[in-house]
C-alpha cells in the first residue's frame, strides 16, 4: 500500500509530501532501485555517453528530470492511493530481464533492446509495487523515458533521409523564385547560382539538418505540454499529432534560411557555430506554432455554463 499518512500536516493546507510515505514503502523502492541499477549499470554508461557525444540526443539529460516533474504532478493522487501489489509485474520484470540477457549474450544483440528493457523494468516494478491503479497514474512519466533512448542508426538514417530530400527540394524551389537566383538540386545537395555564376561551396543538407534533432526534442516536449494542460482528449491528440509536421516545417525554414545566408551574406555563416545557432533558433519558432495551434483550439469551442438564478427565500410568520 502506498497510502501516505494523511493525518500529518505535510504541505500547507494538508497536502501530503513524498516523505509522508510509510517507511516500508521507501525500503521497497530503494531495494528495487538498487537491484535495477546493479542489473543495468553496464548499459547506463554508454547511454549517457551517447547523450554527451551525439548532439541529436543531448536532450536525453532532460528527459528523466521531466519524468520526475510529470510524476510530481500526480503527487496527491499517488500518495493517497490505496493500492495492492500485482505479481503480474514480477512476470513482466522477469521477461524484461530475459530480453536484456539474451541481447547481452547474443552475438547479434542490440543495445537498443537492452535500453528498452531498462524502461520496461521500471514499468514492471511500478505494477509490482502498486498494481494497475498506480500504473494508471504513472504510465506517462515511465513511458516518457523512451524519448531518451537513441534510435538505431539504420532506422535513424531511414527516417532522416526523406526529410533531408524534402527540405532540400522545398528550399531549392523557394530560392528559384528570387530574381537572378537559380538552383540545381541533386539529392540532398543544392548548388546555388547568382546571375549564372556558381556560389561555392554546394549546400549539403546534412544529417544534422534533417530535422531529427528538432523532431525528437520537440515531440518529447509536446507530449509533456499536451499532458500537463487540461484539455479535451481530442485536443491533446491533435497537439500530439501536430508536433511532427511543425518540426518538419521548422526544418524547411532552417534550410531555406541557410540558403539565403549562403547567397546574400556569406557561405561561412552557414557552417560551424552559426549553423548550430540557426538550428537552435528554430525551437522558438516551433513552439510559437505549437502555442498558436493550442490557442486556436482553446477558442474554437466555448463550453456552455449553466447559470443558476438567485433564489430568495422569505420566512413567513405563522
Amino acid at each position: 500500500m502506498l497510502t501516505a499518512d494523511t493525518e500529518r500536516p505535510g504541505e500547507p493546507g494538508g497536502a501530503p509530501l513524498w516523505r509522508d510515505l510509510p517507511t516500508h514503502v521507501w525500503v521497497k523502492v530503494l531495494v528495487l532501485s538498487a537491484l535495477w541499477w546493479l542489473l543495468f549499470r553496464t548499459d547506463l554508461g554508454p547511454l549517457v555517453d551517447t547523450w554527451v557525444n551525439d548532439n541529436s540526443w543531448s536532450h536525453g539529460f532532460l528527459i528523466p528530470l521531466f519524468s520526475l516533474y510529470l510524476l510530481n504532478q500526480h503527487k496527491r493522487e499517488i500518495l493517497t492511493l490505496r493500492t495492492r501489489p500485482n505479481y503480474l509485474g514480477l512476470v513482466f520484470l522477469l521477461a524484461c530481464i530475459l530480453v536484456y540477457v539474451v541481447n547481452v549474450i547474443s552475438p547479434s544483440g542490440y543495445a537498443y533492446f537492452r535500453w528498452l528493457s531498462t524502461v520496461g523494468a521500471i514499468g514492471s516494478m511500478v505494477l509490482l509495487l502498486g498494481g494497475w491503479r498506480l500504473v494508471r497514474l504513472t504510465w506517462l512519466p515511465v513511458a516518457f523515458l523512451l524519448f531518451a533512448i537513441p534510435i538505431p542508426q539504420r532506422y535513424y538514417f531511414a527516417m532522416t533521409s526523406p526529410m533531408r530530400q524534402w527540405a532540400a527540394f522545398v528550399a531549392g524551389h523557394i530560392l528559384n523564385v528570387i530574381p537572378g537566383i537559380e538552383t540545381s538540386l541533386r539529392g540532398v545537395v543544392i548548388a546555388v547560382y547568382q546571375d549564372g555564376k556558381f556560389i561555392p561551396p554546394e549546400l549539403n543538407v546534412a544529417e544534422a539538418c534533417s530535422g531529427m534533432r528538432l523532431l525528437m526534442a520537440f515531440v518529447a516536449l509536446g507530449v509533456a505540454m499536451a499532458y500537463l494542460h487540461y484539455r479535451p482528449l481530442w485536443q491533446r491528440l491533435v497537439l500530439l499529432a501536430s508536433t511532427v509536421p511543425i518540426a518538419i516545417i521548422g526544418n524547411v525554414v532552417r534550410v531555406t534560411a541557410t540558403g539565403f545566408i549562403h547567397t546574400f551574406i556569406h557561405p561561412k555563416y552557414t557552417q560551424g557555430v552559426y549553423h548550430d545557432m540557426l538550428g537552435i533558433a528554430m525551437l522558438p519558432l516551433a513552439f510559437a506554432m505549437y502555442g498558436g495551434l493550442a490557442w486556436f483550439m482553446s477558442g474554437l469551442f466555448v463550453e456552455d455554463t449553466e447559470i443558476v438564478p438567485d433564489i430568495i427565500v422569505r420566512k413567513r410568520d405563522v
